[in-house]
């Protein structure tokens, strides 16, 4: 199955199995548990590129026969971003599965204000500009989260609602 997105088309099937195949490896090879309550988590997370509360995530477990507290929710979520395969987005608060879990880095989205979905790119650029500045100031930086604002291609193309 193909889903659209603002920037792009892809096998969205293939994406999910991708993360979740990621998810156990990474793992696997940190020693942690990739137990059923995140693997359901996580799936969730993945099920579109827009960003899902925490709030979301416990009425869809709910929904599935799974009675979770909000601490369990946020415990797994907390898990997740260290394990690096989701991202918290502030401005929503809400989280996204993270593309790149391969490698530590700090995440650069786009976030569409008409259909919500977030697109997680690259920006060797902006993050090395960052980096140098805050060596510049002598600042020991911890990381950093870019959040992008604005109205991707596929709304740009549709008709105002």
């Amino acid at each position: 199955m193909t889903t659209p997105l603002p920037y792009r088309s892809h096998d969205h099937q293939a994406c999910i199995s991708q993360a979740m195949a990621d998810a156990h490896r990474i793992c696997q090879e940190a020693g942690a548990r990739m137990t059923r309550l995140r693997e359901q988590v996580l799936s969730l997370v993945w099920q579109s590129h827009r960003p899902l509360g925490a709030y979301d995530i416990l009425d869809s477990l709910n929904a599935e026969g799974r009675k979770a507290a909000p601490p369990t929710v946020y415990r797994t979520l907390d898990f997740l971003q260290q394990m690096g395969l989701v991202h918290r987005i502030a401005s929503l608060n809400a989280f996204v599965g993270c593309n790149q879990p391969d490698h530590r880095h700090t995440g650069c989205f786009l976030i569409c204000n008409r259909c919500h979905n977030v697109l997680e790119i690259e920006a060797k650029s902006i993050h090395g500009a960052i980096e140098a500045e805050s060596r510049d100031q002598g600042f020991q930086h911890a990381g950093a989260v870019i959040e992008v604002n604005g109205v991707c291609p596929a709304c740009q193309d549709a008709p105002a609602s």
